[in-house]
């Protein structure tokens, strides 16, 4: 139990104070805690074995990288990255800024949405954030929106990408507990939808109670708004070729992953 308790303090002590990233913590703090939980002691260095918990360590990286279900994280992480290259992070915005922007905190509301729209092809919380950063927070400065509540909007927009399917949190957990990724893409989709619902409303209390932090913006019209539509054409059909196919049995999670980035690749190149 000591060995416990020590390993964790040198755990956290990695994490915050020498600030090394949690991955990698955790693999040193495992390498050398198997070894001293083996008997593997200290008394004499030039005895030590380090043979347990090398094997241990090579057959952990191996077993992981040969396990062909985790393939559908990267796959998913780079049809976001083709999406974002191609423009189309930019299109979801505008489109739902045409909706929402003429409204007082309609920017914010925008994000949110577009948020949405991004984890629904991205499947990460992390990449949905950091692209939305980029894409809706200088509008928002530029119109005087106060800064809590559009660095609020974004991050809490890019929540979305961990229940929105394809969610890679999901398949991570879908492969853990060998549950039906299927089943789990399916329940998180209603919470997704009602999750933006709730923080467009949460943006809206907001400017109630101060109408300055979200100023309203311009008003588009049904032109624009149809304009706007059809540039998320992209969005829409991956989406629907990838959520379609795992729902109707076409193809796996993993072989969807794979043809939702090779179809954001052929977009990206039809974008130029």
């Amino acid at each position: 139990m000591t060995a416990v308790f020590i390993g964790f303090g040198v755990l956290i002590f990695l994490i915050l104070v020498v600030r090394m990233p949690i991955a990698f913590a955790m693999g040193i703090v495992g390498f050398f805690g198997f070894a001293i939980l083996q008997g593997l002691g200290f008394d004499n260095i030039s005895e030590f074995r380090w043979t347990a918990p090398l094997t241990l360590a090579a057959n952990r990286v191996i077993e992981t990288a040969q396990e062909y279900s985790l393939s559908v994280v990267p796959l998913f992480i780079l049809m976001g990255n083709f999406v974002t290259r191609a423009g189309l992070s930019h299109e979801l915005y505008h489109a739902a800024y045409t909706f929402l922007g003429h409204r007082r905190g309609g920017l914010a509301m925008s994000t949110v949405v577009a948020c949405g729209g991004f984890s629904a092809i991205c499947g990460s919380s992390l990449a949905t954030s950091a692209t939305m950063a980029k894409v809706a927070l200088p509008p928002m400065r530029k119109f005087g929106y106060a800064d809590s509540l559009a660095t609020a909007s974004i991050a809490a927009g890019g929540t979305l990408g961990i229940l929105i399917p394809p969610s890679v949190i999901l398949v991570i957990y879908g492969l853990l507990t060998e549950t039906s990724i299927r089943e789990l893409f399916a329940a998180g989709f209603i919470p997704g939808v009602l999750g933006i619902a709730l923080y467009v409303l949460a943006v809206r209390w907001v400017v109630r109670q101060n109408p300055d932090a979200g100023p309203a913006g311009e008003k588009s019209d049904w032109n624009e708004r149809v304009n706007a539509l059809k540039g998320i054409w992209g969005v829409l059909l991956l989406f629907t070729v990838v959520m379609g196919g795992i729902y109707l049995g076409i193809f796996t999670p993993t072989e969807a992953a794979g043809i939702g980035a090779g179809g954001a690749f052929l977009i990206a190149l039809f974008r130029k």
